[in-house]
């Protein structure tokens, strides 16, 4: 299989477009469009009969001493852990491509609903609904698409893995709460006939961005 974008090239920095926070230079960051990026696949194996799309960023600070403080990065040598910005499954065999902004076309605070897609599709909760837990004005179930939103002092620049997965079930069955972990864990339970990815990076770093 092979998965291209139009709005993400593979490799290169992502547009702050398709971010949740761009940089700031007075603030460090500010909200951003957050809107979600095209993507098509081609060489869809015989037997298919749904895909399962996810967004991973494996570049997440394991712990959270040195997040977004003034004076200090969190650094580079820090253990890194998996978050979840995009999970959408039951996608019909016959679809192989996602319209730019179909998903997601603005930071929705408290979260967009689901488990329930358009066209009867499901996506899955992200990793923002436990990131922002403890924010009044954010908190809440962020189901669907969000965007790059990295520590703005971290010493590396965050990647950003967008994977198509072709399945042999039309309906995944998910075990627990619909989420990005455990939608990946329900995957284990199918034939995965093929997959493609792409990877952009993004930062909030300005030491990284003037570089």
């Amino acid at each position: 299989m092979k998965l291209s974008s139009q709005s993400i090239t593979d490799g290169e920095r992502i547009a702050k477009r398709f971010a949740f926070a761009a940089p700031d230079e007075a603030e460090h960051f500010v909200l951003s469009d957050n809107v979600s990026p095209h993507l098509q696949w081609s060489g869809v194996p015989e037997g298919t009969k749904s895909f399962v799309v996810t967004c991973v960023d494996p570049d997440v600070p394991s712990e959270v001493t040195d997040v977004n403080q003034e004076d200090r990065e969190v650094p580079a040598s820090l253990k890194r852990v998996d978050f979840y910005h995009w999970v959408l499954f039951d996608i019909p065999a016959e679809v192989t491509e996602i319209a730019e902004g179909a998903h997601s076309d603005s930071v929705t605070k408290r979260g967009k609903s689901g488990p329930e897609a358009p066209q009867g599709w499901r996506h899955a909760l992200n990793d923002y609904t436990s990131f922002v837990a403890g924010d009044d004005e954010l908190k809440g179930n962020y189901y669907g698409y969000d965007g790059p939103f990295p520590p703005w002092n971290d010493a590396i620049e965050h990647r950003y893995v967008f994977t198509v997965y072709a399945i042999d079930t039309s309906y995944l069955e998910v075990a627990g709460s619909v989420c990005g972990a455990n939608v990946v864990e329900a995957l284990d339970g199918v034939k995965i006939l093929g997959k493609a990815s792409i990877e952009g990076t993004y930062t909030l770093n300005a030491r990284l961005l003037k570089a």
